[in-house]
C-alpha cells in the first residue's frame, strides 16, 4: 500500500483512539501532546526514509506546533531552514516529495522554506513571523543551523521586549475589533477571551524572561499560583471545546457554530435539565472568556507597568486616605483594606463614580481586589456598610459607569448572589445574542446613553423621559432585576419581581419605591409586546394597556425600559419601525391616562373628516371632485377608518392616473411612513393574494411588519404592508424599488395560482425546531377573530400561511408581523367570507391545518 495511504490510515486510527480517550475524560493536555508526538514520529520517519538527513536542511515546527500542541485538525506550521539560498535538484526533488507525502497523508501543512538571515530578517519586519520562531522546536536535520536561529532570536536586537509588547497590543487590539466574546458563534482562538488571549500573555512574557511555557512564570513573580491554576483551567476547558469541535466537524473548524453547539454539548457530558445542555455548555464558556479577559487586562498592564518600568508616565493625584488616581486608574495605597473592610469593594466603584477621570482599576489594585473577591464568606449586600455605598452609586448621576465596571471585574454577582446565576448564561436562540448578565450590563448603558445629548436624535422620547423621571435609581434598579430569574424555571418576570422587592426591603426603600422596582421587573414585557403584536389603533386595546400601567408616572418608567431592553436583545433588533409603534403607544396611552377612557368613535364623523382632509390635498394636485368621488363610492367604510388623510389621497391619485386599469398597481412610499416604507397594492382581488405577495417580498429578502388587508365594494384589493430590509432599514435604493415593484407586478398579473419556489433555509437556522402554537384570543372588533402564531421564522412562512387562510376561507384584515430570533410571533385579525368571527369549528380547523403545515419538517407547498 502506498505509504501516504498507511499515514493517513494511522492518522485516522489515532483520531479515533484520541476521541474514545476525550470521551473518557482524558487529561486534554496529554491528547494534544499525544497528537504531536504522532506527528513528529511521523515526519522523523518520512524525513528519514526520503534521505532529506543528508543535506544541510533543517527541519523545524513553528506556531502552535512549535508549542507540541496539536488539535485533531491543527495546521502543521513548518520552517524548512537552509544553509545556502540554494539547494541542489536532488534536495529539492526531495523536499517537494516531503512536503506532497504530508499533504496526501491528511495534514494540513503550512510551510515556508529559507536560510537563517532570510527568517531573521523577515521576522523582524513581521510580529507573526517573530512570534512563530520564539516558539520554535527541533524536529530533524541540521541541529547546528536550529541552535544558531535559537541563539540569533533571543538576542536583544531581535524584538526588544517593549516593541514586542506594542506590537503584540496592537495586534490584540485589532483582533478584538472583528469579533466579541460574547458572540452566538464564538471563534474559541480570537475572539476576546479566546485561546490567542491566553496565548498572549505567555508570549509578551515568555520574551522578556525567556521562559519556555506559562509555569515558569511563577519562578519570575508574574504570575501568582492561583493564578496560574485558573489560566490553564481556562485553557484546559477551550482545549476541551476546540478539539470536541474538530472531532465532530471533521475540519479545522475553531468557531462554535449553532449547528455544532448541541454535539459539542453532549460529548463533554452535558445533559439537559432545568437548562438545555447546551446552555450549561455556553454558560461555562462564557464566564471562561470573562476570566481570561480580566487575566489578560491586568498581566499586560502590569508587565508594561512593572516590568518595562512604566510607572513614571502616570500623574498621581491623592483622592483620600485610602486611595490615589494614577493616570486614569484608581489605586489603592493598602495593600490590606480590601481583606480587612470589605465594604471598601463597593467604596473604591463610589469612588470611581464621584471621579470622572477615571476609567480602570490600577493593575496591583485589580490584583487585590481579585483575591478579596475570591475570599469572601458571604454577599457584601450583607454588610450594611456595602448596601450604603451601593445604594449611593445607585444615586449618582454616573452610577451606571461604575455598575459596569462592577460587572466587568465580578463585583456585582459578588454583591448581589442572583446576578452570579445569570452570569453567563446563554439562550439557546437567535434573538438574544447576549448572555443575560451581559444583556442587562448594555441595558444599563442604554439607559446612561439616553441622558446623553448626542442620543437625542437617536431616542428623542427617552431623551426626554429620562430626566422627567423621580428617580432614575428605580429605572436602574428595574433594569438590574428584570431578568435575573431566567434559567430557574417559571415566570421569570414574577420571580424577579420578588428577588426586586425582597432587594428593596433589605436596602431600605420605601413601601411604594420598592413596588414600584417590582412593578417593573413583572411587567417589562408588557409594552413590547401590546405595541408589536396587538392592533394599537384599537382603542380598547390601549384602554386595556392604560389599565395595566395605571398613571403617567409609570408609563414613563416603563417606556424608558422597553426601549433600552429591546436595544440591548441585539444589534438588529431596534429600528424605526419598533420606535414609531412604542411612541404611538406611549401618546394613545397617556391621552387615556388623561382623560379617562376614550368615548367610542363617531365612524360617520371619522370618515367625513379623513374624506375632507384627502380632498383638499387632492384638489390641490388637480384630482377632480367627481373622480375621487366615483373612486370612493367603491371602497368599504373601513379602508378610511384604518387609513390617514395622506395615505388616501396617495392611493387615491395614483389609482385614477393609473393608465391600464386592468393591470395590478404597486406603490411605495418614497419617505419612510410609520418607520417604514410603506407598500400599497391594487388590483382584482384573486386566490392566494396575499400568500403570492408574501413569497415575492421573502424571495426579495424583504420583512414585513404590518399588514392591512381590504377589498373594496368590487372586488377589488386594497393592501397596504410596511416593509423594512433585513437590516432594519427602510428600502430606499430607486432600483431596488424597481426590482420589487416588477416582481410584484409580474407576479399579480400570472393565473398560475401556485406559489413560487422558497429560498433555502439558511444554515444558521437548521439546529432550531420551534414547535407551531396557533391561539385564539377575545377580540374587541365585533365580527372579527384575533390570532396569535408562533413558529419558525422559515423562508415562505407567510405566503404559507396566505394559503392556509385560502384553503380554510379565512379572510385576513390585518397583521402585525414580529420576528424573534429563529422565532416568528405574529397576531392576525380574521374573518370567514360571510364577515362573521369564526366560530370554534373553524377555528380547530385552522389551528390543525396551520399545524400541519408549518412544522418544522412539513414539506414545502
Amino acid at each position: 500500500m502506498n505509504s501516504a495511504l498507511v499515514a493517513k490510515q494511522q492518522l485516522a486510527e489515532l483520531n479515533q483512539r484520541l476521541m474514545a480517550q476525550f470521551t473518557a475524560n482524558e487529561s486534554i493536555e496529554l491528547l494534544v501532546s499525544q497528537r504531536s508526538q504522532f506527528v513528529d514520529q511521523l515526519l522523523n520517519s518520512t524525513w528519514q526514509r526520503l534521505g532529506l538527513n543528508e543535506f544541510s536542511i533543517t527541519l523545524v515546527a513553528v506556531g502552535g506546533y512549535g508549542r507540541s500542541e496539536l488539535h485533531p485538525h491543527s495546521d502543521i506550521d513548518l520552517l524548512i531552514l537552509l544553509q545556502n539560498d540554494t539547494v541542489c535538484q536532488q534536495a529539492e526533488m526531495q523536499l517537494s516529495a516531503f512536503i506532497t507525502f504530508l499533504w496526501d497523508a491528511g495534514l494540513e501543512v503550512g510551510h515556508s522554506v529559507r536560510t537563517l538571515a532570510q527568517t531573521l530578517e523577515q521576522g523582524r519586519d513581521d510580529i507573526t513571523i517573530a512570534t512563530n520562531l520564539i516558539e520554535a522546536r527541533y524536529l530533524c536535520g541540521d541541529e547546528y543551523q536550529f541552535d544558531l536561529l535559537y541563539d540569533s532570536i533571543r538576542q536583544q536586537d531581535f524584538w526588544p521586549s517593549e516593541r514586542f509588547y506594542d506590537a503584540k497590543k496592537t495586534e490584540q487590539q485589532n483582533r478584538h475589533t472583528k469579533g466579541s466574546a460574547f458572540d452566538l458563534e464564538p471563534n474559541l482562538k480570537t475572539c476576546p477571551g479566546g485561546l490567542r488571549d491566553i496565548q498572549t500573555i505567555a508570549w509578551v512574557a515568555m520574551r522578556h524572561f525567556d521562559a519556555a511555557k506559562l509555569e515558569d512564570l511563577v519562578a519570575h513573580e508574574f504570575l501568582t499560583p492561583s493564578e496560574l491554576d485558573e489560566l490553564l483551567e481556562c485553557q484546559r476547558f477551550l482545549w476541551q471545546l476546540r478539539f470536541a469541535l474538530h472531532m465532530i466537524s471533521n475540519r479545522n473548524e475553531n468557531r462554535l457554530l449553532f449547528d455544532l453547539q448541541r454535539q459539542v454539548a453532549s460529548i463533554m457530558g452535558y445533559e439537559d435539565a432545568t437548562q438545555l445542555a447546551v446552555e450549561q455548555l455556553m454558560k461555562k464558556y462564557y464566564r471562561t472568556v470573562r476570566s481570561v479577559i480580566e487575566l489578560n487586562e491586568m498581566l499586560l498592564q502590569l508587565f508594561k507597568r512593572a516590568t518595562l518600568g512604566q510607572t513614571h508616565a502616570l500623574v498621581i493625584q491623592p483622592i483620600n486616605e485610602c486611595y490615589q488616581r494614577r493616570g486614569r486608574f484608581i489605586e489603592v495605597l493598602d495593600g490590606g483594606l480590601f481583606s480587612r473592610c470589605p465594604e471598601e469593594i463597593i467604596r473604591l466603584f463610589l469612588i470611581v463614580a464621584k471621579n470622572s477621570n477615571i476609567q480602570g482599576i490600577y493593575a496591583p489594585t485589580l490584583r487585590l481586589l481579585r483575591e478579596a473577591r475570591q475570599d469572601l464568606a458571604s454577599p457584601l449586600q450583607e454588610n450594611s456598610a456595602c448596601r450604603k455605598a451601593f445604594m449611593d452609586i445607585l444615586k449618582h448621576p454616573r452610577g451606571i459607569g461604575s455598575l459596569s465596571l462592577m460587572h466587568k471585574h465580578g463585583i456585582l454577582s459578588s454583591y448581589l448572589p442572583a446576578w452570579r446565576k445569570i452570569e453567563g448564561q446563554m439562550q439557546f436562540d437567535l434573538f438574544h445574542a447576549y448572555t443575560v448578565d451581559e444583556h442587562t450590563h448594555r441595558l444599563l448603558l442604554n439607559i446612561d446613553r439616553f441622558s446623553q445629548a448626542e442620543q437625542k436624535d437617536e431616542f428623542p422620547l427617552g431623551a426626554i423621559l429620562i430626566n422627567q423621571l423621580p428617580k432614575k435609581g428605580l429605572l436602574v434598579l428595574g433594569a438590574i432585576f428584570h431578568d435575573i430569574a431566567k434559567g430557574r424555571g417559571g415566570d421569570h418576570s414574577k420571580l424577579g419581581a420578588k428577588d426586586a422587592l425582597d432587594f428593596c426591603k433589605l436596602h431600605g426603600l420605601n413601601d411604594h419605591d420598592g413596588r414600584m422596582v417590582a412593578w417593573l421587573v413583572e411587567h417589562h414585557l408588557v409594552m413590547s409586546i401590546t405595541a408589536q403584536r396587538r392592533d394599537i389603533s384599537d382603542p380598547e386595546v390601549v384602554a386595556e394597556f392604560a389599565h395595566k400601567v395605571r398613571d403617567a408616572v409609570h408609563l414613563s418608567y416603563l417606556y424608558c425600559l422597553t426601549v433600552a431592553d429591546i436595544c440591548a436583545t441585539n444589534e438588529k433588533t431596534w429600528n424605526s419601525w419598533k420606535g414609531s409603534l412604542l411612541r404611538d403607544l406611549y401618546f394613545s396611552t397617556q391621552r387615556v391616562l388623561a382623560t379617562g377612557k376614550e368615548k367610542p368613535i363617531d365612524m360617520r364623523a371619522r370618515v367625513r373628516e379623513i374624506q375632507a382632509k384627502a380632498k383638499k390635498e387632492l384638489l390641490r394636485r388637480g384630482i377632480k371632485e367627481k373622480e375621487m368621488e366615483a373612486l370612493w363610492s367603491r371602497f368599504k367604510t373601513d379602508y378610511f377608518l384604518r387609513h390617514q388623510a395622506s395615505q388616501v389621497a396617495w392611493h387615491t391619485e395614483a389609482i385614477i392616473k393609473q393608465s391600464h386599469q386592468d393591470e395590478p398597481l404597486i406603490l411605495l412610499s418614497k419617505q419612510a411612513t410609520r418607520g417604514g416604507t410603506e407598500l400599497f397594492i391594487y388590483s382584482k382581488d384573486k386566490p392566494k393574494l396575499f400568500a403570492t405577495v408574501m413569497t415575492v417580498l421573502d424571495n426579495k429578502n424583504i420583512n414585513v411588519h404590518d399588514a392591512n388587508i381590504m377589498t373594496s365594494k368590487d372586488n377589488y384589493a386594497l393592501d397596504t404592508f410596511v416593509i423594512l430590509e433585513q437590516d432594519g432599514e427602510t428600502i430606499s435604493q430607486l432600483s431596488r424599488i424597481q426590482s420589487i415593484r416588477k416582481a410584484l407586478e409580474k407576479a399579480l398579473a400570472s393565473d398560475n395560482p401556485k406559489l413560487p419556489k422558497f429560498r433555502k433555509m439558511a444554515r444558521i437556522m437548521r439546529p432550531f425546531n420551534v414547535p407551531t402554537q396557533v391561539s385564539f384570543l377575545p377580540s374587541a372588533r365585533q365580527g372579527t377573530s384575533m390570532m396569535e402564531l408562533i413558529a419558525l421564522d422559515s423562508p415562505g412562512l407567510l405566503a404559507k400561511v396566505g394559503d392556509i387562510f385560502y384553503r380554510c376561507q379565512v379572510t385576513l384584515i390585518a397583521a402585525k408581523i414580529t420576528t424573534i430570533g429563529e422565532r416568528a410571533e405574529d397576531f392576525f385579525i380574521l374573518q370567514t367570507h360571510e364577515g362573521k368571527a369564526l366560530d370554534e369549528a373553524s377555528q380547530q380547523k385552522l389551528a390543525q391545518s396551520l399545524s400541519l403545515a408549518l412544522s418544522s419538517h412539513a414539506p414545502s407547498m
